[in-house]
């Protein structure tokens, strides 16, 4: 993709995995509210530039020059951000725009008892942040019908890898096993996360696609399953019920549902990760499962 230009509002965690999968030699940007993490931008590959809810000269400059849009920040209460400051520059100072990638969340389907659902189900969110998520999805694809250009809405479920995973937490001790009879989360990996984007902007695709893994699963079971690749003893279960939580986690589990991930795939993306046995296994096998860094797996 030599010669295309990738801006990416919020260059949070899956935005990195997505620069270090830059073997396309794309020029990549991306924003964040602090400085200080500017070097960190850099290391993995992003030109950092501070965005803080206004549009700086710089900003409307790099935007100009931008081919592929990447936004990856939440919408408040005010709406959503990056639509509230750059939305007419979009609309009218992007010429060499030719798609957007919105990541959204999975959240916006809200509780379906356990059921199966795909992008074409009912969005029922329970939670406000999730409610606001499906209106700026809305917006997003409202603004692309506008300009003429596709915007590829990406339904992301629970995000992990390198440094946020059951094998770190172990590490660390936070791990735990809460069991809610019935209970089931999807799943994925970021650095599918950064192949699905980089799938879907090479062929200029837009659309909603859930961004998932295959096999929705116990929280508890995915704990286990580290813990035994490591060789130590699982925490206890502990119920729902008795658990300490903060309100956000909580709600998560008030949110029961399977997500089907077939339109990407018939798209024709392949995930690296299908399940968290797979990610798990590799990560531990290859060392990388602390920061990305590969090491020797731990000894205990």
């Amino acid at each position: 993709m030599s010669g295309r230009r990738f801006f990416i509002f919020g260059a949070g965690y899956s935005a990195r995995a997505f620069a270090r999968a830059n073997d396309r030699r794309a020029a990549v940007s991306g924003t964040t509210r602090a400085p200080e993490k500017f070097e960190a931008l850099r290391s993995a590959g992003i030109e950092p530039l501070q965005f803080d809810g206004a549009l700086s000269a710089e900003l409307g400059e790099a935007l100009a020059e931008t081919t592929h849009l990447i936004v990856s920040v939440a919408p408040d209460e005010a709406g959503d951000p990056v639509l509230n400051a750059a939305g007419e520059t979009i609309r009218a100072n992007m010429p060499a725009l030719e798609w957007v990638g919105y990541l959204s969340t999975v959240g916006v389907y809200g509780d379906h008892g356990g059921a199966w659902v795909d992008e074409t189900s009912d969005c029922r969110p329970v939670s406000k942040r999730s409610t606001m998520r499906v209106a700026a999805e809305q917006e997003w694809l409202k603004l692309g019908q506008e300009i003429g250009k596709p915007v590829a809405i990406l339904r992301l479920s629970g995000i992990y890898g390198p440094g946020r995973n059951a094998l770190s937490n172990l590490e660390d001790g936070t791990a735990r096993r809460l069991v809610k009879p019935g209970q089931v989360f999807n799943r994925i990996h970021c650095d599918d996360i950064a192949g699905a984007l980089w799938f879907l902007a090479e062929k200029n695709l837009g659309s909603i696609f859930n961004v998932t893994d295959d096999e929705p699963a116990p929280p508890q079971d995915v704990v286990a399953y580290a813990a035994g690749l490591m060789g130590v003893t699982p925490p206890p279960e502990i119920p729902f019920e008795t658990a300490q939580l903060s309100p956000m986690a909580r709600s998560f589990y008030g949110e029961n549902k399977r997500v089907a991930n077939q339109a990407i795939k018939a798209a024709g993306y392949s995930f690296r990760f299908p399940n968290y046995r797979v990610a798990l296994e590799r990560m531990w096998a290859e060392g990388n499962w602390r920061d990305g860094e590969p090491r020797s797996p731990m000894r205990r």
